[in-house]
């Protein structure tokens, strides 16, 4: 057994390290979204399946000694494509649906490796049961997980903050190797004497029919799409970083642990009672009404919810789990919804709906799925056919939960006047007419995030408002410009083009902006391009890609308003975006940096890559004032500057110095950690 365990642990331990090495080093070159994870997800669930469906062709269709050449072969095949760095090659600025370039990429660095990784434990849970005849395999599967855990857990506490990026794919190359050799030396050891006979004799064992089939299909698609749902939600709420991947694919895992465990830790009764109230507080959460608590507790929140959603979907797949004849068909049937539910999150849902419907979708499966078990075990049905205390007491949670969840659906798009969507997150534009002609404005809306207002009367579109207006941070930037001198600015995030209201005639302002969907609606359905008085352009693309490929800008002012959601993307706060930023500003020009958000605080961030960069920096805070007629919102805004002279201008006056913790650890391409600035 040990030469297995070593194995199947060994394999699921890389398997689930090399998820967040991988997508790490690639998030940035594809904008730096929660999108980029939800479609790396999609490309290790499809390997898993097609691992899966290798390991059980191979099994069934050629013979035990075959079996280990074949795979001999093939392991061979994947050392050479060592070690899994990325080409730069595969690196772009385009802002258009980038779905297919990450999946080429992925296959072409990890795809072998991953693929032979994946099949490890079917195939060597089969080859278990070839050398000891009517064995259960089913621990390996537990051991498995295990390992999965372990790889998960070590990443973001020993291996992201201590190796850089070039060294973790060197480091996991070697690990493949070590992997290699020990699955060859446990296939080749494992190889039966004599005819194979997987049961005893005279053993009758009942094949899965089709239900069997479909509910596992189903149990694992639900599963999966419960756990992209929610990372997406949280990651674009705070930060696409590896930290908020692993924590609920983490949980994820560890349910399959406690489910497949020999003992069982899954108990029906105790987890449909849990079920519900998990279900209950995701749908409330993701309301577009609902009151949301700190950050801290939205993630206990969800992650204990999606826990609990998953130990119900993932128990019921243990208690349905054939003998150990099907195992092959089993774990094929098992990827198949694991793959099905992020196709479905990772690139159907962003193509073909216009709005975030997946989620509410995913809850009411979870639901619905509920329903099936009990009713298939014959736990919801007396016997004169009449429904039993369990059955109504599930179709009453049921209908309501249902109910709540078509007015989630339907307030998400509710007096909006569009509604659009693509793989940058989605978009809405809702108008509010005031009491007055005057006082009506329009708004524009990433995911639940306000990304900028104007008034819709002709004499006040010019107007700003919101996160700009002139007691802000930009404003105190651009109320320092000194008069008749025709300024150069450039914009990272582009909005409603709002900062376009600040533009004088000789101005030249330069947006940049990733999604083309944003370009698009702040032409058609907002003022502030049409109507400024500089030359505008806006160049789409991953505003940081874009500057490295341009000559000097001569930047009198930049700013960095680059928001998916409520998170900013992380490559873009690094002490290599801001010396890249520093080369495109002229001698005296400002960096200005936007950071307002609910639940994290990025001022230690900007501090310790001002400190080291040698920036002056200062601190631009303001509370909302609550006046209707001016529409600003509380803000902050970091403002830098190579010459701390020109933070001596009396608009200044109330920036304040930054302060500069001596502990924090400075946020570069390689490392970065959002633990301990969650507010």
């Amino acid at each position: 057994m040990v030469p297995f365990a070593a194995t199947v642990f060994l394999s699921a331990f890389l398997l689930f390290q090399v998820q967040p090495v991988i997508a790490k080093a690639i998030l940035p070159w594809f904008g730096g979204t929660a999108a980029v994870w939800a479609t790396c997800m999609v490309f290790f669930q499809v390997t898993l399946l097609a691992g899966y469906l290798y390991a059980h062709a191979l099994v069934t269709s050629a013979g035990a000694r075959r079996q280990r050449f074949i795979h001999a072969g093939l392991l061979a095949a994947a050392a050479l494509a060592l070690p899994i760095t990325p080409s730069v090659r595969w690196k772009t600025a385009v802002g258009a649906n980038p779905s297919v370039r990450i999946l080429l990429v992925l296959a072409l660095t990890v795809g072998l490796p991953y693929l032979l990784l994946s099949t490890t434990g079917p195939l060597l849970q089969a080859w278990y049961t070839q050398q000891k005849p009517g064995a259960v395999p089913y621990r390996l599967f537990a051991l498995s997980n295990a390992g999965s855990l372990l790889g998960l857990l070590s990443y973001p506490a020993v291996v992201e903050p201590y190796l850089p990026l070039g060294t973790q794919s060197w480091v996991w190359s070697a690990g493949f190797l070590v992997f290699a050799a020990l699955c060859l030396f446990t296939g080749w050891r494992s190889l039966p004497r004599g005819d194979l006979q997987s049961d005893a004799p005279g053993e009758e064992v009942n094949p899965p029919g089709p239900s069997d089939y479909a509910l596992w299909i189903l149990l694992a698609m639900c599963a999966s799409m419960l756990l992209l749902t929610v990372t997406q939600h949280l990651a674009g709420d705070v930060a696409s970083i590896p930290f908020l991947w692993v924590l609920p694919l983490t949980l994820y895992l560890l349910s399959f642990i406690l489910c497949f465990d020999a003992d069982g830790w899954y108990h029906r009764g105790f987890f449909l009672a849990l079920l519900f109230p998990a279900l209950g507080a995701m749908s409330y959460l993701i309301w577009t009404e609902s009151e949301k608590p700190g950050m801290k507790w939205l993630i206990a929140i969800f992650c204990a919810a999606l826990f609990a959603a998953c130990m119900f979907c993932h128990g019921e797949l243990a208690r349905t789990k054939p003998h150990p004849r099907f195992l092959t068909i089993y774990f094929l049937m098992v990827s198949t919804g694991g793959a099905l539910g992020g196709i479905f999150v990772g690139l159907i849902a962003p193509n073909w709906f216009n709005a975030q419907y997946e989620f509410p979708i995913a809850l009411a499966l979870c639901a619905l799925l509920s329903i099936w078990v009990l009713v298939r075990d014959g736990e919801a049905v007396l016997v004169d056919g009449l429904l039993g205390w369990r059955g109504i007491a599930l179709m009453v949670l049921v209908a309501g939960l249902s109910g709540f969840l078509v007015r989630v659906v339907r307030d998400t798009v509710a007096g909006t006047m569009v509604v659009a969507r693509n793989f940058y997150g989605e978009l809405k534009v809702r108008q509010y007419n005031g009491v007055y002609d005057w006082d009506g404005y329009r708004v524009l809306i990433h995911g639940t995030i306000n990304h900028g207002e104007e008034w819709t009367h002709p004499a006040r579109r010019k107007l700003v408002s919101t996160y700009y207006c002139e007691d802000s941070g930009i404003g105190m930037v651009m109320a320092a410009r000194a008069l008749g001198d025709p300024q150069r600015v450039g914009i990272i995030g582009l909005g409603t083009g709002t900062l376009a209201g600040y533009a004088r005639p000789g101005d030249a302002y330069r947006f940049y902006d990733i999604n083309p969907l944003v370009q698009q609606i702040a032409n058609r359905d907002f003022w502030h391009l049409k109507s400024a008085e500089a030359q505008v352009e806006v160049v789409l693309g991953d505003a940081r890609l874009s500057l490295e490929q341009e000559e000097n800008q001569h930047f009198d002012t930049l700013v960095v308003d680059a928001f998916s959601g409520d998170a900013i993307p992380v490559h873009l706060l690094t002490r290599e975006a801001l010396k890249l930023y520093s080369k495109h500003l002229n001698a005296g020009g400002i960096l200005a940096i936007h950071i307002s958000n609910r639940y994290i605080d990025l001022k230690p961030v900007l501090a310790a890559a001002g400190r080291e960069l040698g920036y002056a920096v200062r601190l631009a805070e303001t509370e909302d004032d609550g006046d209707k007629n001016r529409n600003c919102f509380g803000t902050t805004w970091v403002l830098m500057a190579l010459d701390e002279g020109r933070f001596d201008r009396p608009e200044f006056q109330r920036a304040i110095r930054m302060k500069v913790d001596p502990g924090f650890r400075l946020w570069t391409d390689d490392y970065s950690s959002i633990l301990g600035l969650l507010r």
